[in-house]
This record gives C-alpha cells, sequence and structure tokens, in this order.
C-alpha cells in the first residue's frame, strides 16, 4: 500500500469513527482492525510486540560509549585535567557563535552568576517564568532581586509574552525566557518587546541543546544565556553549566564571581582584574571530567538531535490524525530540539477519554507514556516569605497557561536511534486505544 494512501486512510477513519466500517474501505479495514482487537486493559494481545531489551536500548539516556570511556581515561593518564575547561569553552563559542562563554559546575551556578553579573540596584523586577526550575527563580533573591511570575502559552508551554506585557512595572528591569522542553520561545518578539521598554533580555537555555532560531543558536538572543549539560538533558555531562555572554562587561563579572583564578587573564583595563586571588566569593568550576564528557557529546549532538527529530515526526504525524491530539507550535523560522520527552497536547473533550485512564491502558499495550506536571514556582513557599525578599513577590491568583499544560500532556519516549516498527507499533497502539475510548471512560 503507497504511503500516502495509508495516510489518507487512517485520517478518513479517524475523522469517521469505528462505526460504519463496511462503507469505508481500506479505512474501514483498520477501524475494524483496531476496534475488532481486545484492550491489553481486557486481556487482550499488546500492540507492542517490539523486544523489550531493544526497546529500552532505543530509549535509554544518557548515551556513552567507546569515545566518552577512552576521553576518560586518556585524562586520567595524562594528569593535566584543567585543560579540557578551555578545551570545552573554546568548542561550544564556537559552535554556538558566542562572543563569549565560560563553564560552571551546573546551569545553577550559571544563573546565579548571570543575575550578580548585571549589577542591577536591590529592588529591581525580573519577569520569569512560573513554570520552570526553581534555580531560574530563585539565585535573583542573593542580590536584592525580585521575580515577576510570568505564564506560558499554552499552544507552545513557552514564555506568554502577552502576559509580560501585562505585569511590566516601572520597577521591571529584564525578561528571562526560557524554552522549555527544547522549544526556542519567540525570542524576536520577546526582543522586541524589551528593546522598545529598555529591559535586558536573558535566556535560561537548559532544554535547548543545537536548538536555534532564524539560524541564531539559543542563548545568544538575550545579553546572557545559561545551559544545562546535567545527566538528562539533550548534552549530558551527569554535572555541568555554561554561561555564554555578549559584552565582555557581563562575561568578566559573571566569570570572576564563581572562578577566581578568572581575573588575571582579563585586559589590563578590566575593572574585575583588580580580584585576582579571590574573585567575588564562590567557586563554580566545572569538573574536568564534565568538560571531556561534553567534548565527545557536542560532537554528535547534531546528528543525534536530527534522529531524535525524525523519529519524533515519524510519530506525531500519525498520533495527531487523531481527533483532539496535538504538538507544541513551531514556526517555520525555528528549529527545536527535545528534552526529555516528546510532548503531546490533547484535549481530553475532543479525544473522548481522560488522562489517567488513557496512560493505564496505553501502558497496558506496551507504550511508555508518561505525564509529569511542572512544579509551578509562584506555588512554592519560600516566594510567600518576606524574609527572603527585597519586597516579597506578587503571587498571581492563577496561571492559565501553565494549568493547562500541566493538566492537557502527555509524554511520549524519545527514540535515539532506528526505530520505524516500534513507531508503527506504537501509533497502531495509539489508534487501538482511541478506537475503544468508550471503554475507558470513567
Amino acid at each position: 500500500m503507497a504511503e500516502q494512501s495509508t495516510t489518507d486512510s487512517r485520517r478518513q477513519f479517524l475523522q469517521t469513527g469505528a462505526t460504519g466500517l463496511v462503507t469505508l474501505g481500506v479505512a474501514g479495514q483498520m477501524a475494524g482492525s483496531a476496534a475488532s482487537e481486545t484492550l491489553a486493559l481486557s486481556g487482550g494481545p499488546r500492540a507492542v510486540t517490539f523486544p523489550n531489551d531493544r526497546h529500552s536500548a532505543l530509549t535509554r539516556w544518557p548515551r556513552y560509549g567507546a569515545a566518552e570511556k577512552k576521553a576518560l581515561h586518556d585524562l586520567v593518564d595524562s594528569g593535566n585535567f584543567y585543560q579540557e575547561l578551555p578545551a570545552f569553552e573554546k568548542e561550544w563559542q564556537a559552535y554556538t557563535k558566542s562572543p563569549f562563554v565560560k563553564s560552571h559546575m551546573n546551569c545553577t551556578s550559571a544563573l546565579t552568576s548571570m543575575y550578580f553579573a548585571l549589577d542591577l540596584p536591590p529592588g529591581s523586577e525580573i519577569m520569569v517564568p512560573s513554570y520552570t526550575f526553581f534555580a531560574t527563580c530563585l539565585a535573583m533573591r542573593f542580590f536584592g532581586l525580585v521575580p515577576i511570575f510570568i505564564d506560558i502559552d499554552p499552544k507552545t508551554a513557552c514564555f506568554d509574552l502577552d502576559d509580560a506585557k501585562r505585569k511590566l512595572t516601572s520597577r521591571t528591569k529584564a525578561m528571562v525566557p526560557m524554552h522549555s522542553w527544547g522549544l526556542p520561545c519567540e525570542m524576536d518578539h520577546i526582543a522586541g518587546f524589551a528593546k522598545e521598554k529598555g529591559l535586558i533580555v536573558l535566556e535560561d537555555a537548559a532544554h535547548a541543546h543545537g536548538a536555534s532560531m532564524q539560524g541564531k543558536k539559543m542563548g545568544t538572543w538575550g545579553s546572557i544565556g545559561c545551559y544545562s549539560f546535567q545527566a538528562s538533558k539533550v548534552l549530558p555531562t551527569v554535572e555541568g553549566g555554561m554561561g555564554m555572554y555578549q559584552t565582555r562587561e557581563y562575561y568578566e563579572r559573571a566569570t570572576a564571581f564563581g572562578h577566581y583564578e578568572a581575573p588575571p587573564t582579563f585586559p589590563a583595563s578590566s575593572p574585575v582584574r583588580a580580584y585576582d586571588g579571590t574573585g567575588f566569593g564562590q567557586k563554580f568550576r566545572m569538573h574536568p571530567f564534565a568538560a571531556v564528557v561534553g567534548r565527545q557529546q557536542l560532537r554528535g549532538l547534531d546528528e543525534r538531535n536530527q534522529v531524535v527529530e525524525n523519529n519524533v515526526r515519524r510519530l506525531n504525524s500519525q498520533l495527531t490524525d487523531i481527533p483532539g491530539v496535538t504538538e507544541p507550535r513551531i514556526r517555520s523560522d525555528q528549529k527545536r530540539s527535545y528534552y526529555y520527552a516528546d510532548m503531546l497536547l490533547i484535549d481530553w473533550k475532543k479525544f473522548g477519554v481522560e488522562r489517567d485512564p488513557l496512560l493505564k491502558a496505553l501502558k497496558a499495550e506496551g507504550v511508555r507514556a508518561t505525564m509529569w506536571d511542572y512544579p509551578e514556582q509562584h506555588k512554592m513557599k519560600i516566594y510567600a516569605e518576606a524574609k527572603w525578599w527585597h519586597h516579597t513577590p506578587q503571587i498571581p491568583p492563577s496561571m492559565p497557561g501553565n494549568a493547562s499544560i500541566n493538566a492537557g500532556h502527555i509524554f511520549m519516549p524519545l527514540f535515539y536511534g532506528e526505530a520505524d516498527d516500534l513507531i508503527e507499533q506504537y501509533a497502531n497502539a495509539f489508534r487501538k486505544v482511541w478506537a475503544h475510548r468508550a471503554e475507558l471512560k470513567v
């Protein structure tokens, strides 16, 4: 059967439903097959019969191999450990085309250094998404800065500029979009608004290794960008982070905050050079083992990202034919990466069954589907306690974008190798469960 006719038949079935099968031709055969099979929950055969060990191998993360092992062994044998840090920085700088970069022990330390580098007056407010890891928001408190919590777009899970416009105050000095799950925020619109209002643009790019927009890597749109290399990330070094800076001033202040050894490497004219031997009091150096692993991972980053994207496209092109199933919106001038999982957005009313019974049925069929509601920062205790802040952050009464994404998603696993057969079985399992959705209503 030709690919196009299969796709058309599948779409016709999904639009028509599992009734009237006799008159639907090939679509009817597909629907009849899905509807006539007993759900695995009810004792029927599983739709996913792909060998479990190969299934696990395709989804395993992080993925280290001979290159990482050899590089680590060579480093141990050489004893020249710290050569790896500037080498990794140089390669990351070339990859991202960032004017200045500095490695850190994690993204939290990179973000902390970022807020120090801004040198803003105490009481300055910075717009941050509530839908993010705590370090995006919490690190600013050490410098008398205060978060303004911004919602996310329910179609992308990324920074909602319209909400930011509503919440702008006279004390707002900067904004920190976070590229959720590897999908770039709309940085052209964000940067345009920031320029109009005199705001500093910063980026939390912890999820977005290899992602770009209009040909510019994420982390280079703002004055400062920060990456994470933690074990779950797209480029994993187990622990590690990177700061990226558009000006020498930001680079020197951020670097000297956590790298006491850096000031003597700055030009004689640098106001930070005088802090040789102390820096500004922290030690945020990346471990050399992380740097050597990072160098190896960087060499295969684009190839891995492309494999993952190809597999996501094969699967999602089938699943988004099902009523109520969509994926986060991406613009044609954006190149996303995929962090952690393949997020699907589901309108449960249109789909015809709620999330818990869907996940239970999919897992019974052998599909490794999950969900995880991102903790919302504005609901955390520490933001409501005045003692931690220059002035207490305003806690928004609701975040409808956060709520929509958290309640309206599931995650499908990412596949890091040739997975055509497994993808087809996943798609068949999803259609099978959807065909039996009336049995799953609770």
